[in-house]
C-alpha cells in the first residue's frame, strides 16, 4: 500500500521526478561507465601483444618505447642500425626476433615494415597468431596486407592500389606516388592496433626511402626496380621485438643489450613497462573517480533538497494522509520510500545509460586507437558501486522523511494569511 502511495505520488511530480531520475542516472552512469572504461582499457592493452621478453629500440625512456613500437602511438627519436639488430638476432639466447620499421602513413593509418617472422611469430591475447581474413600475406616487393580497420574504414579490396606516405599525421607532406602497393591481404580483425595498420616489406620501406636521405625527394631517385637486391636491405629499423629461449636469461639479456658498446640501445620489459604506465595512468583514473563520485553525491544530494523544498507545498497532503487515520510512523517510511524509489530507478537507469554510452564510444576507440572495449555484464565491483550509491541515498532520504514526520495535522490545516 505504502509503495503504492509513493508510486502516485512521483507520478503526480513527474516533472521533477523525471529531471530529478535523469540527474541520478547521468551520476551513475559517469561513475560506473569509467570503471568499465577503465577495466576494459586494461584488458585491451594487454591484449595488443603476448609471448614477448623485451622490446628494444634506440635509446630513450621504456614508455615511449613501448607506445610507438606496439601501440603505435608517438614517434621514435631515432633508429637504430640493421647491423645491432642482426647481431642480436643471431643470439644462441634469442629464440626468435621480429623488427619493426615505423614512420610511414597511409591516410592516417600507421604503416608497418617487417618481414615474414612477423606472421610467424606476433601473438595477442592468449596466444592468438594473426590470420588472414582474405589474401595472403606479402611476398612481393610492393605487396601490401591491412588490417581489419584499415578495410573498412577505407572501403578497400584485394587488389587495390595505394600509395604511402612519408611521415605519419601532420608529418606526412610527401606521397611515394611514383612507387605505389598492391593490397594482397585483409587480416582478421584482433582488437588490437594490427587492425589499423598497414603491413609491408623492410625492404619495400627501403626502397621508396631511396633518395630522401634528406626527409624530401630527390630529383636523381632512381627506379628500385634496377637496384641491386642489396641496395634494398634494411640499414636501420625503429625496434625489435625479442623471445628468449629461456626467460631466466631476461635480466641479463637485457643488461648487455642496454650497455651494448657499439649503439645506445634501450631493451625494456613489456609487462614492467605497462605497470609504469598504469602508475601514471592511475592518478589520472582517481582524479575521474572522484570527481564522478562527487557528482553522483551532488545528484543525491539534490534530490534531498528537492524533497525538502517541496516539503512546504506538500503539508496540506500530508496531514489530509494524517486525517484519515496515517500515523506519523507511516508519513515518515512513506516519505523514505518516495525518496528511495527515486535513487533506484535512477541508479537502474544509469546502468542502461553507462552500457549504451559505452557502446557508442567503442566504434570511435576502435577506430582512433585500435584497441577493443570488452564490454562484460555488471560484475561484483558494479554490484557494490550500486549498493553504495542505494545506501547512500536511503541514508540521505531519512532527512525529508524526519521532516515529514514533525509536521503536524493542525500546522498543515492552518489556512494562509
Amino acid at each position: 500500500m505504502l509503495f503504492k502511495l509513493a508510486w502516485l505520488s512521483i507520478l503526480n511530480r513527474r516533472s521533477t521526478a523525471f529531471l530529478t531520475i535523469f540527474s541520478i542516472a547521468i551520476s551513475v552512469a559517469l561513475l560506473l561507465g569509467i570503471e568499465q572504461l577503465r577495466k576494459s582499457m586494461r584488458n585491451s592493452f594487454l591484449q595488443t601483444v603476448s609471448g614477448i621478453d623485451l622490446v628494444v629500440g634506440a635509446r630513450g625512456d621504456a614508455i615511449p618505447i613501448l607506445l610507438y613500437s606496439v601501440f603505435r602511438l608517438g614517434e621514435a627519436t631515432n633508429n637504430l642500425r640493421w647491423q645491432s639488430y642482426l647481431e642480436w638476432a643471431a643470439d644462441e639466447r634469442v629464440e626468435w626476433t621480429i623488427p619493426l620499421s615505423l614512420g610511414d602513413s597511409h591516410r592516417g593509418f600507421r604503416v608497418l615494415g617487417t618481414n615474414s617472422d612477423y606472421w610467424r611469430h606476433y601473438r595477442y591475447g592468449k596466444d592468438r597468431k594473426l590470420e588472414l581474413k582474405t589474401g595472403e600475406f606479402f611476398d612481393g616487393l610492393y605487396d601490401a596486407v591491412i588490417g581489419s580497420v584499415v578495410a573498412e574504414k577505407l572501403k578497400y579490396q584485394l587488389n587495390q592500389q595505394i600509395v604511402i606516405a612519408h611521415g605519419a599525421g601532420s608529418a606526412a607532406l610527401f606521397e611515394h606516388d611514383d612507387q605505389p602497393f598492391r593490397i594482397v591481404g585483409m587480416l582478421k580483425p584482433t582488437g588490437t592496433p594490427v587492425d589499423q595498420t598497414i603491413h609491408v616489406s623492410l625492404e619495400a620501406i627501403e626502397a621508396i626511402h631511396i633518395g630522401w636521405e634528406d626527409g624530401f625527394p630527390s630529383t636523381q631517385t632512381g627506379k628500385p626496380g634496377t637496384m641491386n637486391i642489396s641496395e634494398l636491405q634494411p640499414k636501420s629499423i625503429t625496434a625489435f621485438l625479442v623471445r628468449l629461449s629461456s626467460r631466466m636469461q631476461t635480466f641479463r639479456v637485457q643488461g648487455e643489450i642496454n650497455s651494448f658498446e657499439k649503439e645506445p640501445l634501450s631493451a625494456i620489459l613489456p609487462g614492467v613497462t605497462m605497470q609504469k604506465l598504469w602508475q601514471i595512468l592511475g592518478t589520472f583514473e582517481r582524479t575521474l573517480m572522484t570527481v564522478s563520485a562527487l557528482v553522483v553525491l551532488s545528484s543525491l544530494t539534490s534530490l534531498i533538497s528537492l524533497l525538502l523544498a517541496t516539503m512546504n507545498e506538500r503539508r496540506r497532503e500530508i496531514a489530509i494522509l494524517r486525517s484519515v487515520g496515517a500515523g506519523p510512523q507511516r508519513i515518515f517510511v512513506l516519505l523514505w520510500i518516495e525518496a528511495t524509489l527515486l535513487c533506484f530507478v535512477g541508479g537502474l537507469l544509469g546502468f542502461v545509460l553507462q552500457y549504451a554510452g559505452l557502446m557508442a564510444v567503442e566504434p570511435m576507440v576502435k577506430n582512433q586507437f585500435g584497441l577493443q572495449l570488452f564490454l562484460e555484464w555488471p560484475g561484483k565491483e558494479e554490484f557494490l558501486f550500486f549498493l553504495l550509491i542505494m545506501s547512500i541515498g536511503m541514508m540521505l532520504s531519512l532527512f525529508p522523511a524526519w521532516r515529514a514526520y514533525r509536521i503536524s495535522l493542525h500546522d498543515g490545516l492552518l489556512p494562509k494569511i
